[in-house]
Parts: structure tokens; C-alpha cells; sequence
């Protein structure tokens, strides 16, 4: 019997091994497993350059390997994983510097075509240009000690789409595609290159301006994809009948508005990407980050149920985004529930180190745990909530809020919005539209009670695309709760879809974003909308929400 045993376990584990190593020659070749179990992220490796870079092309019977020392696959198939029987991947050959050999050539510049860019170059001096498959031309020295240069190519990238764009501080992304036969419909892939060491980030300190005021937009759901995208109920349409590209158009009306409103700061409340249709997230989160990197902008970012379903989960996403230039976001502490709590704190004007302004930005996950009892969507977890208690009252308690000559406000920001948004009866009038249910959990965990007891005046979400309504709400026991410094209630608003990439619809529904006004002189707060297209694109639905430091009663 124990003989039986034993020769029934080595029997299962060889069948194990087996399926385990078919699974990963598999995956090698076709890439079987989720994106997300690859966890791809731009590979930075410090002190090394490039000595070469090719692309190569596998099929049922060949590898997309290079056999060779020092070689390397980035980690992305050019087809996107949507070639029948190709896959294609760009290898990078690279060394560390004190490694190199005389023999070794350094990669110092990159060019993709047919021809060979030595026609139009001049005063190449003895170099070459290298031909590699793909369309890749290389300019490598022949100078061992050519690697001290800036110019030396030192990381390379890929990244997807004619609207692909690079706005990592060091990089530049190539004009021109790679070259390989793809479908018309499979985004074309493009390499990014890095010349030089990394570039060094200083994460920005918000601050309140020398007139006392501050600015915040709030944008949401913008449904970025992997490559143009299409737009869905569009409103109005595309001039002509013309086809209407989702992300060009969505990024437009925020840059018109981030031209016209001049923020201090963006808060993108989630649904960045729409992950059903960016199988290259990392393409979707460099479209809205350059956005604000280019005008100098601080941002940061809380998830919505949507930015994971592509090729990255929540702590990728997060983990990119702070690499960016300009990023405030953070992870939050790994003990709190969900990927994205945390607090900015906005300074008072001048060099004062104490807070003005403080906004808890938190994770409202995605769908419901228990679809048996609660149906729907996730709610804010205990954990979160006590997180929030203890950051505030430590806030709170600290001489960097004790010290600050005004009055205090908080503000927090979700995705999902809150159980009381449904109270149609508290909504305040000519706040906005209430253009379909809200799909808020079916499960009620006190996330708004909790705000008011911690002086938090407003809370905004996004989610449902076409409501842009605020309703105020005041607390389940008010005579139970100790006289807060704004007051017992709490403003509950949407910010409205900005995204094409989502739903609209609902009655001609046009995109929007959200503007919040702080005038910390006053301790006043006004909220206000600005609409894509039409003639309405103004401030729209203006409401003071703070007046003189406490919550205005709608």
C-alpha cells in the first residue's frame, strides 16, 4: 500500500511538471497566460548601455528567443497578442559599462525605415548605419569609451498607437512604426528610447497661491485605450459624419479646459483606461499624464473598476504613475484595503509649512465581493475607514494643521459613488442632472457618516457617466456627533463622464469635468462644470459649497 502511494505521488508529480512546463513553452511562444500574470513594467537598469537591438518574429515552429549571451525581450508582443500564429518581440543586447570590451560597439542613436538613413545624413565620419529587421537602423560607435556620452542609448521601450506619446523626462518616442505586417486594427507598435542616465524626480509640493486661492479639476472616467479608440455617443457628433477617435478627442476638450480653467492641481477619479479595449495600459497612462506634464501640472490618480481589466493591475498602474514627472499619487499603506489611499496636502501661500488643504483620496475597488447578498459593485472596506479616522485625527492633532492662521478644509475624492447618492431628495437643485440610477453598492459600510465626523465638507465621485448632480446629506445621528468645524453635513457630487471611450447616451448626454475653487482667504469653495462642444462651454451649474467655513445647506 505505502509502495502504491508513494509511486501514485511521483506519478502525479510528474504530470504536474509536465503540464507546468508545456503551460510555460506555451506562454513563451503564444503568451496563453493573463497579461496580468506578466506583470510587465519599463525595465530601467542603472550604469547600463545598449550594445544592440533587434526584433524577432516566431511562429508554431520557431522561438521568439535570441541565443545568445546578454540578450533580453521586452516584454510586449508587437502584435499585441492578437496575431493567429505570429508573435513578435524587440530584444535589447545591453552591458555594463565597466564590462565592455574593445570589441563592443555602443548603440547611440535609433532610426526606423525602409532606406537607409545614411542617404540623407551627412557628416557621419566613419559611421554606419546597421541594418536590423523590423525596419531598425542603429548607429553604434566603434569608440569603447563612447558610452560616457549622454548620447548613448541606455533603455528602450515600446509603446503603441499613432497617438502613442513619451512624456518620461530623458525619452523620445520614434515618429516612424516598427515595420512588421500586423492587421489594420492591431494598434502599430513604436520604440521609445532613453539616451543617458535616468532623469531625477522631485515630487511637487502643492501650495496654495499668493492671492490665497486654489484651484482643483476634477476629471473622470476618461476610458482611454491602446491606440485612437472609438468613440461611443458621441455628442454632438463629428462634424460631416466623420469617424470620431475617442482619446483625441477626449484629450482635446481637457486640454481646452485645462488652457481655459489654469488648475493648481488634477484629481483623476478613476476609470483612466478602459480595459477592455488597452491591451497596453502603460500606452493609455502616458496619454493623460503628458497631458499635465507638459503644462506643469501636479495630478494624481485614484483607480475605478475599469483600469485593471488591461494589461496591468492596480499596483502596476500605481507603481507607473509615480515614476512620471509631476505624479502626487501613492499606494497607500499595504495594510489598508485596496491600492491607492492616501492623502495630499496642500500648503499654505508662501514658504509656510503648514496645511491649508487636505484631500484623502481612496479606492473604491471594483465589484461586489458577495454578488449572493450584495449585487453590484465594491464598497469602502473597514480598514480604509479606519485608516481615514487615524489619518485625520493624527492630522489634525499635528502643529502643521494647529499652526495654520485660517480655517482648515478637507475634501475627499472616490470613484464609486457612495449608497446616499441614491436620497433624490436632498439633491440640490440646479447642481446638475440625474440622468440614470446610480450604481453605487448595494452594501452601506458608514463611509459617509465617517466624512462628516472628520470634517470632511465634500466628497466626489464618478462612475455614472451622464449624472453630474451634488446632493447634500447630513449625518444618520447628527446630535450624537461632536460640533465639527464645518458643519453636520456632507456634499456629495459627480463629476461626469470626460472620457468618449465610455458610455454616454441618456439624452444626448455631451462629456464634462469639474472644477473645484478654493478661496482659503474666505474659506470658501465653489464647484462648477465645464461641457465639450455646444455653447454652453463656460462655467456651468456654479454652487457655493463652503461659505465663511461651513457646509452651505444646498
Amino acid at each position: 500500500m505505502t509502495r502504491r502511494i508513494v509511486r501514485t505521488g511521483v506519478q502525479l508529480g510528474i504530470i504536474t511538471f509536465l503540464v507546468l512546463l508545456f503551460i510555460f513553452i506555451l506562454d513563451n511562444r503564444f503568451r496563453v497566460l493573463p497579461n496580468k500574470v506578466h506583470g510587465y513594467l519599463p525595465m530601467h537598469h542603472e550604469g547600463l548601455v545598449l550594445t544592440d537591438i533587434t526584433v524577432t518574429t516566431c511562429s508554431l515552429i520557431s522561438s521568439c528567443s535570441v541565443a545568445s549571451d546578454n540578450w533580453h525581450r521586452i516584454e510586449k508582443d508587437l502584435y499585441l497578442d492578437q496575431g493567429w500564429f505570429s508573435h513578435a518581440y524587440v530584444h535589447v543586447q545591453r552591458k555594463r559599462e565597466e564590462d565592455l570590451l574593445d570589441t563592443d560597439r555602443v548603440v547611440f542613436d535609433l532610426r526606423i525605415g525602409r532606406l537607409d538613413p545614411t542617404v540623407s545624413e551627412k557628416d557621419q565620419g566613419a559611421e554606419r548605419w546597421e541594418s536590423r529587421s523590423a525596419g531598425i537602423w542603429l548607429l553604434r560607435s566603434s569608440k569603447r569609451h563612447a558610452s560616457d556620452s549622454q548620447k548613448a542609448i541606455t533603455a528602450v521601450d515600446v509603446l503603441f498607437g499613432a497617438d502613442a506619446v513619451e512624456p518620461r523626462a530623458g525619452w523620445e518616442i520614434k515618429d516612424q512604426a516598427i515595420l512588421i505586417s500586423a492587421s489594420p486594427d492591431t494598434p502599430e507598435p513604436r520604440l521609445s528610447v532613453r539616451h543617458g542616465t535616468p532623469k531625477s524626480l522631485t515630487k511637487p509640493t502643492p501650495r496654495v497661491r499668493k492671492d490665497g486661492k486654489f484651484k482643483i479639476l476634477q476629471v473622470s472616467d476618461l476610458h482611454l485605450s491602446t491606440g485612437l479608440g472609438y468613440c461611443r455617443d458621441p455628442v454632438p457628433p463629428s462634424p460631416g459624419g466623420a469617424i470620431c477617435d475617442a482619446d483625441p478627442r477626449t484629450l482635446e476638450f481637457v486640454g481646452s479646459v485645462l488652457d481655459s480653467e489654469r488648475p493648481d492641481m488634477v484629481v483623476l477619479s478613476g476609470d483612466q483606461v478602459n480595459g477592455e479595449t488597452a491591451p497596453d495600459a502603460q500606452t493609455a497612462v502616458f496619454k493623460f499624464a503628458e497631458l499635465f506634464i507638459k503644462r506643469n501640472i501636479p495630478y494624481a490618480i485614484i483607480f475605478g473598476n475599469h483600469d485593471d481589466e488591461g494589461s496591468l493591475d492596480r499596483a502596476a498602474i500605481m507603481s507607473l504613475t509615480q515614476s512620471l514627472p509631476l505624479s502626487l499619487s501613492e499606494p497607500g499603506p499595504a495594510t489598508v484595503d485596496g491600492v491607492g489611499n492616501y492623502v495630499v496636502e496642500v500648503l499654505a501661500r508662501g514658504t509656510s509649512s503648514h496645511s491649508a488643504l487636505s484631500l484623502y483620496l481612496l479606492d473604491t475597488h471594483g465589484y461586489s465581493p458577495d454578488e449572493t447578498h450584495f449585487k453590484g459593485y465594491d464598497w469602502l472596506k473597514k480598514s480604509q475607514l479606519d485608516w481615514l479616522r487615524e489619518t485625520a485625527t493624527s492630522l489634525r492633532n499635528s502643529a502643521a494643521h494647529k499652526e495654520y492662521a485660517h480655517i482648515h478644509l478637507d475634501m475627499a475624492f472616490i470613484h464609486i459613488p457612495l449608497p446616499e447618492y441614491r436620497n433624490i431628495g436632498n439633491l440640490v437643485p440646479g447642481s446638475g442632472q440625474r440622468l440614470e440610477p446610480p450604481t453605487a453598492p448595494g452594501f452601506n459600510s458608514g463611509a459617509k457618516d465617517v466624512f462628516i465626523e472628520n470634517n470632511i465638507f465634500a466628497v466626489s465621485c464618478g462612475h455614472d457617466h451622464a449624472n453630474d448632480y451634488c446632493t447634500v446629506e447630513p449625518h444618520s445621528e447628527p446630535d450624537k456627533v461632536a460640533l465639527s468645524t464645518v458643519g453636520k453635513r456632507l456634499w456629495m457630487c459627480y463629476a461626469g463622464g470626460a472620457g468618449f471611450g465610455g458610455y454616454g447616451g441618456y439624452g444626448g448626454y455631451r462629456r464634462r469635468v469639474r472644477v473645484w475653487d478654493f478661496d482659503m482667504n474666505e474659506a470658501k469653495v465653489e464647484t462648477w462644470k465645464r461641457v465639450e462642444g455646444g455653447e454652453d462651454e463656460g462655467r456651468v451649474d456654479v454652487k457655493v459649497v463652503v461659505d465663511g467655513g461651513r457646509v452651505v445647506e444646498g
